[in-house]
């Protein structure tokens, strides 16, 4: 899988593609991956994909109700953001001091 943890992210197909800023205007969705899940090839982005799930009350959440968390969406709905011109992009490969290293095809930049 080319996405790591970390990385910012656009999403680029699917219901959470678009999303409003402060002054109501329609931007696309963005925002860092937190986790990754390579067998199932999903990745948990920061503030996209919401849902709602219903908990009960246990020792650790006295309160229980509903509550909003993040679920996965699957890596094909998301492209890297490019840092150095900040538009979506891909990723590729290249050998520097022996390393394998990921870059964005866009710009050339290398990527941690």
């Amino acid at each position: 899988m080319r996405l790591k943890v970390g990385d910012t992210v656009v999403v680029v197909a699917g219901k959470n593609r678009f999303t409003k800023d402060k002054k109501g205007n329609v931007v696309p969705a963005t925002g860092k991956i937190l986790e990754v899940y390579p067998k199932t090839n999903r990745v948990l982005v920061e503030g996209i994909n919401k849902v709602k799930k219903h908990q009960k009350p246990t020792q650790e959440n006295q309160e229980g109700g509903i509550v909003e968390i993040e679920a996965p969406i699957h890596a094909s709905n998301v492209m890297l953001l490019d840092p150095k011109k900040n538009v979506p992009t891909r990723i590729g490969y290249r050998i520097e001091d022996g390393k394998k290293v990921r870059f964005a095809k866009k710009s050339g930049t290398t990527l941690n």
